[in-house]
């Protein structure tokens, strides 16, 4: 039997479910959200901090809740600060971006195979995707695929 996918979502991936503004990639998300039965599917403490930053006490509970049943990672460690600082001062995530650039590390220290996200502006794009795994081999961690839910 084959493993399981690992997969990330970065918060852009529940937000994109309950985001009337934008009703396409919404479908997609809820079309989606039964397949993830299909992988080991992980968040991390930053996606439920930021979560939590949500305004409107009744998205912020339906957001919680429909990531509560993922494994948890801890962003927190000094491997991933380094890891994320580095993808900033290479010029990959912008310094006022970081976030991003810790979602795309905890990613990588896991050793997960994919990172799913609705973030075109900064994680979802060619150069992003390129520069991440050639700073990945060259500090020797494994590459990653970074893709957009559509693309699963």
């Amino acid at each position: 039997m084959l493993r399981k996918l690992k997969l990330y979502l970065d918060t852009s991936v529940p937000n994109a479910y309950f985001d009337k503004k934008n009703p396409d990639r919404q479908e997609i998300t809820k079309r989606f959200w039964p397949k993830l039965s299909e992988y080991q599917v992980f968040i991390s403490d930053l996606v439920i901090k930021e979560i939590k930053a949500t305004k409107g006490e009744k998205l912020r509970n339906k957001l919680i809740k429909i990531v509560e049943d993922f494994e948890s990672l801890s962003a927190e460690s000094e491997e991933i600060k380094a890891l994320s600082e580095e993808y900033v001062s290479r010029g990959i995530i912008p310094v006022k971006h970081i976030e991003d650039a810790v979602h795309i590390a905890v990613t990588t220290v896991n050793s997960l195979d994919i990172l799913v996200s609705w973030n075109f502006e900064h994680i979802v794009k060619l150069k992003t995707k390129r520069e991440v795994n050639a700073i990945n081999v060259l500090l020797g961690y494994n590459q990653i695929e970074i893709v957009e839910l559509s693309m699963l």
